[in-house]
């Protein structure tokens, strides 16, 4: 038996979605060790730049504030973190540092990852400080809301949508995440009343084609003539919140909906009445253990 790399542990994506003026963004790492990921997020929330972290499953995010600074590593209290985050058009550059075993994530478990469209490392391991650069394409968040695809005896529109997008994924719009939305049980829901959010990290003015097959896909599997399918492009959609968390508490009307969407330059791409649920879960994105709890007790 023989291991090729022992050492290196390699991530499977990183994306880096930046906000429209590029003075936020969100590093995403799709990590293929939760523990060694979990050790990272917790030295690297401690660095300057970070200004929060999370994880969704193996998916491990930091919003950060581009930029460099000296991470000052200090073995066992601060032993990696990321020193610079350099957007340039098309592209940021994320420079990682790590001690020890830090330094082999910071370099070659991460400048080997999917999407990484080039990098330059430091030699890495043993008490030395070791570095990597990484430089990904620049991408944009994409957020799909969904409701009503299914029917009192047939259908569920989550599993529905975890499997579209995992079908449509590509590396010009990457899947992401995926969250359920508890609204209010108005009488006209055909079960549980929850719709579903799904976002991608998309290549600017790459998504078209990716959102093509999704409507076709969409189209072909529900089995109810009211599927509502919006599309948010935007850093932060949190302008429908508001709309968002009266469908959590309250009936709402269709009327509300397409102005809610008008307002927000939100795309209705299939508008029946579930267009209600799918415009109300799209400021839910990617917060997955928040947006199932319902808008009252």
């Amino acid at each position: 038996m023989h291991l090729e790399d022992p050492y290196v542990v390699v991530y499977k994506q990183i994306h880096a979605v930046c906000s429209e003026d590029d003075r936020q963004a969100e590093i995403m790492e799709l990590s293929s060790c939760y523990g060694g990921s979990a050790w990272a997020r917790f030295h690297y929330s401690k660095g300057p730049l970070i200004l929060a972290s999370r994880n969704l499953g193996n998916w491990f995010r930091y919003t950060v504030r581009p930029g460099t600074i000296d991470l000052d590593l200090k073995s066992s209290r601060r032993s990696a973190g990321i020193e610079s985050v350099l957007i340039n058009g098309g592209e940021v550059r994320i420079t990682y540092a790590g001690l020890g075993g830090g330094g082999v994530g910071a370099t070659l478990s991460r400048a080997k990852a999917g999407d990484v469209l080039r990098y330059e490392v430091s030699e890495c391991g043993g008490g030395r400080v070791a570095k990597g650069t990484l430089v990904v394409p620049r991408r944009e968040r994409l957020i799909v809301g969904v409701d009503d695809t299914d029917s009192k005896t047939e259908g569920a529109t989550w599993s529905l949508l975890h499997n579209i997008a995992s079908a449509v994924d590509r590396p010009e719009a990457r899947y992401v995440s995926h969250s359920l939305v508890q609204l209010f049980p108005v009488p006209t829901k055909t079960q549980n009343c929850v719709s579903t959010v799904i976002e991608f990290a998309c290549l600017p003015g790459r998504d078209e084609e990716m959102l093509a097959d999704f409507r076709s896909l969409l189209e072909r599997y529900s089995v109810s003539s009211q599927t509502g399918m919006a599309v948010f492009r935007g850093y932060d959609p949190s302008i429908l919140l508001p709309f968002s968390l009266r469908c959590k508490r309250e009936r709402v009307l269709y009327e509300d909906a397409t102005a809610a969407a008008k307002a927000a330059n939100v795309e209705v791409v299939l508008d029946g009445q579930g267009l209600i649920g799918a415009v109300a879960a799209l400021p839910h994105f990617a917060q997955p253990d928040e947006s199932v709890k319902p808008g009252i007790e």
